[in-house]
């Protein structure tokens, strides 16, 4: 009985400090890890986040940008920091836990084992595009694809702009050959002098070179229309109704972070994704809300690894 009363007491004296520093979380500023450069699409995105965090939370959250390896080098930071809430990871869970599985022979992290999902939060899309006055079409752009042959080459700059110019080729049956780039943006000199035909930019960066006049928009990669975009989608565009890239964003932390901070920061997340100025950033940056609390986020990710494991063998990707 008295070893029953000391085990007792010892694990109550264990758990006591982990309940306080949660019941004081967070006495000072919170990192947020996002995997892109500064000025980037994903960088917008993780700074609204964090910005609506500090309000909540009451201490500055910080973004820390980490870029490289398509967002993958921020999660391994993420990964390897101490689990006690103040390291978090604001990232496209498409790409840093999904589909970059497939385009590195290795990773430094276990996309699973390493972390603790804790909310998904928003869902964007790609557009095709090209030069102004040249094509105003999908069809129009098949058509003069298959002409060029294997001279007719195309941009990407990450897994769903890859996986989404492979689909339309494996579908249509052109041969554009693919130019790699770090960014979307880094490929633009090329697209302006027509060293590139086409390219697949994420609605955030490419709606407003749309906007400017600077490239022409032939469709969307959601598998339904976009309010308020006047596009056809890739489905309907080549009569594929599979055709469906919408990279999905969400909230990690390293394994070992206290049960009630993760459950703080699952509240405070969820609470952004419902504030009226996070309906007007989504409306801004061209994307969708998609909350969902831990679970929900588990899930999706299962499902988005298997969906990218289907989508790597179709796009061919080559581990780098």
């Amino acid at each position: 009985m008295k070893a029953l009363l000391a085990g007792l007491s010892a694990m109550m004296l264990c758990a006591a400090p982990v309940a306080s520093q949660a019941q004081t979380y967070p006495q000072r500023e919170i990192t947020v890890v996002v995997g892109l450069p500064a000025g980037s699409g994903g960088d917008v995105v993780a700074r609204y986040y964090a910005d609506q965090l500090s309000r909540l939370a009451g201490v500055p959250a910080i973004v820390e940008n980490r870029p490289g390896m398509i967002l993958s080098l921020g999660a391994a930071a993420v990964a390897k920091a101490k689990p006690d809430g103040y390291t978090i990871l604001v990232t496209s869970i498409s790409s840093s836990h999904a589909a970059n599985q497939f385009m590195f022979k290795s990773l430094p992290y276990d996309p699973v084992k390493d972390f603790i999902p804790v909310a998904t939060l928003q869902q964007s899309y790609f557009l095709l595009m090209v030069r102004p006055q040249s094509w105003d079409t999908v069809a129009d752009l098949t058509k003069a694809m298959k002409k060029k042959g294997k001279k007719a080459s195309y941009g990407y700059g990450s897994p769903p702009a890859l996986a989404s110019a492979e689909l339309y080729k494996a579908h249509t049956g052109i041969e554009a050959v693919r130019v790699p780039y770090k960014t979307s943006m880094a490929s633009l000199p090329e697209m302006y002098r027509g060293d590139l035909d086409f390219q697949f930019i994420d609605g955030t960066q490419g709606t407003p070179l749309r906007e400017a006049g600077k490239l022409r928009a032939l469709a969307v990669t959601a598998s339904k229309r976009i309010p308020g975009v006047d596009l056809p989608t890739m489905a309907e565009s080549i009569g594929l109704p599979e055709f469906d890239i919408t990279p999905t964003w969400g909230v990690f932390l390293p394994v070992g972070v206290p049960e009630p901070i993760v459950a703080q920061l699952e509240t405070w997340f969820l609470q952004i994704t419902k504030l009226d100025a996070t309906r007007k950033f989504l409306a801004n940056t061209h994307a969708a809300s998609f909350p969902g609390d831990r679970t929900a986020a588990a899930r999706f990710l299962k499902a988005e690894v298997e969906k990218w494991r289907k989508l790597s063998e179709i796009a061919q990707f080559e581990k780098q």
